[in-house]
């Protein structure tokens, strides 16, 4: 079973930036895809980015596109996301999770999840 957990919430101005972290347990990592997805009060979950932590291939949310950058680091088992210029609708529970699957952006694919970091921009 895969345990995975994030860091690096918190509270930034409108802007501003922010690394997420997320270290997974396991010996098999480099077999899943990591996603980032996100939920705000009163909204479904989100996706927003995607990495094949085998092959490094990467998928982006229409929303941050251009704006966060998925990356990985397999010899510490983590996956980032960095997320520059930050906007107030951005702000939601952030959890990475983790998948088998080739429905990257699909929540449902996902089968083990983090316990999310929250990520509040201030206008």
């Amino acid at each position: 079973q895969v345990q995975l957990a994030e860091s690096g919430g918190g509270l930034v101005q409108a802007g501003g930036s922010l690394r997420l972290s997320c270290a997974a347990s396991g010996r098999t990592f480099s077999m899943y895809v990591m996603g980032w997805f996100r939920q705000a009060p009163g909204k479904e979950r989100e996706f927003v980015a995607a990495i094949s932590v085998r092959t490094s291939m990467t998928y982006y949310g229409d929303s941050v596109a251009g704006r966060f950058t998925i990356s990985r680091d397999n010899a510490k088992n983590e996956v980032y996301l960095q997320m520059n210029s930050l906007k107030p609708g951005d702000t939601a529970v952030y959890y990475c999770a983790k998948t088998t699957s080739t429905r990257w952006s699909s929540p449902s694919a996902y089968d083990s999840w983090g316990q999310g970091t929250q990520v509040t921009v201030s206008s």
